[in-house]
Order: structure tokens, then C-alpha cells, then sequence
């Protein structure tokens, strides 16, 4: 199977260049030869053959050949929006939200996040999670990287969005809940039926869930309440189980 790598450059047929720092590296450690086959993207859609032209210490030069129109997204856009869990959770959930198909996550600051991020800390650790899902992209196939916009505040995010009846796009809105009246994931899906490819935005809270002054923020942005079933997921369990809901009719 031939190495999948990003390039955080523009590339084009019939070129040939030096890999950047990590993927080059990246290469090394495989110990690859020249004349070893690659698949090179770019996050513009699509992928590129690309073969090792030279492997040195210090340089690693690949030539670019023809470019294949694959795409591997959702029909549906997805984003997540997530209250941001504790510890290490939240690599794992960017990593495979990434590989389910998520073309967003945002993380967000909630009254009750046990993280709290802000200035230099937040951008580390959001740089940090872009390498996460660029290491997910490469190893899926996928060949656009999700966006991760800045850290923000939930109630700040939630006044950025426009107005949902102003939305020429139809974008659905749940609020992943426990709440005994919220309607079904199933029935949620139901009713996106018609319309294939309008966009879902999912929010989740973080441990301990969303306070209810949160809760009405979002209901007032245009959220619906969806419920994932009659047990309690975790904080970083229960937006895959949306997302993974969602990829399978929207694939």
C-alpha cells in the first residue's frame, strides 16, 4: 500500500520539490527508496501519484504526476461542536470524527468544561489538533482536512452564526440532550430527507453536559434537542455516535 502524505502547499502535475520538514521525516522513518510510490493531496480535493525521486538526510525530493478527482467526503456537511472534554479525550474524538467524515469541528469553551483554554495554550493546542486530524486524513483517504476554527466561548460562537430562518442552505441544528422529549436520532435523520445535501451542525456539551442557561442559548440560535438513546454517553462518545449516524446515510 503506498504512503498517503499531506502537503500544506499547492501541487501540480509534472512538478518536483522538496517535502517540507515533517513529511519528509515522516518518509525517512519508513526508510523508503527512490523510485517508491506515493499519494500526495493537498486539502483541495483529490489526490496526486507522486514518486521518491531523492532520499538524503537533510532532503527529500518527490516528482508529481497525474492528479486523481477522488473525493471521499460526506454528500452532507457535517460540523461538530463540542464543549471540550478532559485530558486526551479530545485527540481521540478529533481523530476519528475526522476519519467519519466531519468537514468542521469546533471546540468550544462551556460553564461546565473541566479544560479551559485561552491566548497561546488555546492555539498550541489547536495546532496540535490539526496534526491530529492530518495524521487521520492520511490514514483514511480522506482528502480535505476538517476546519478548526479558533477556540471560542459557546455563547460567543452561537451569536456568530446567522440566523437560522436566514440561512439560504436549510442547515439543520441539534443539541445533543437527554432531555426525555427530545426527538429521536432516527426520526432526526428522518427528517433531512428532503433535503440531501443541507448541512447538519451538531452541538455537544462537555462533561457534566450544557447548563440550562446554555441549553436556551442554543434553542434561541435554532437547535433542536436530539436524543441518542436512553443511556449516558461521554462527553467524547456521544458526537461520534451523531456524526457515525449521519455518515451512514450521507456517504
Amino acid at each position: 500500500m503506498r504512503s498517503r502524505i499531506f502537503v500544506d502547499a499547492p501541487l501540480a502535475a509534472q512538478t518536483e520539490f522538496a517535502l517540507p520538514g515533517g513529511p519528509a521525516r515522516h518518509l525517512q522513518v519508513l526508510r523508503l527508496q527512490p523510485g517508491a510510490a506515493l499519494r500526495l493531496f493537498d486539502g483541495h480535493g483529490g489526490e496526486w501519484d507522486a514518486v521518491v525521486t531523492h532520499m538524503g538526510r537533510s532532503e527529500v525530493r518527490v516528482r508529481v504526476g497525474a492528479h486523481d478527482s477522488v473525493d471521499r467526503e460526506l454528500a452532507r456537511r457535517v460540523t461538530l461542536a463540542i464543549g471540550v472534554p478532559a485530558n486526551e479525550r479530545m485527540d481521540a474524538l478529533v481523530e476519528k470524527a475526522t476519519e467519519l467524515g466531519a468537514a468542521e469541528i469546533v471546540a468550544l469553551m462551556c460553564e461546565r468544561a473541566v479544560l479551559r483554554l485561552q491566548g497561546e495554550r488555546a492555539a498550541k493546542r489547536l495546532a496540535h489538533w490539526r496534526g491530529v486530524a492530518i495524521a487521520a486524513c492520511e490514514q483514511s483517504g480522506r482528502t480535505r482536512i476538517p476546519q478548526l476554527p479558533v477556540v471560542a466561548t459557546l455563547a460567543d460562537w452561537l451569536r456568530s452564526l446567522p440566523a437560522v430562518d436566514a440561512s439560504p442552505s436549510r442547515e439543520a441544528r441539534w443539541l445533543l440532550s437527554l432531555d426525555p422529549d427530545a426527538i429521536g436520532i432516527a426520526a432526526a435523520i428522518g427528517t433531512l430527507a428532503a433535503h440531501a445535501s443541507a448541512p447538519v451542525c451538531v452541538l455537544s456539551g462537555p462533561e457534566g453536559g450544557l447548563s440550562a442557561d446554555e441549553q436556551a442559548l442554543a434553542r434561541r440560535a435554532g437547535f433542536t434537542p436530539v436524543g441518542l438513546g436512553p443511556r449516558v454517553l461521554r462527553a467524547d462518545t456521544a458526537p461520534l455516535a451523531a456524526l457515525a449516524a449521519l455518515a451512514s446515510v450521507a456517504a
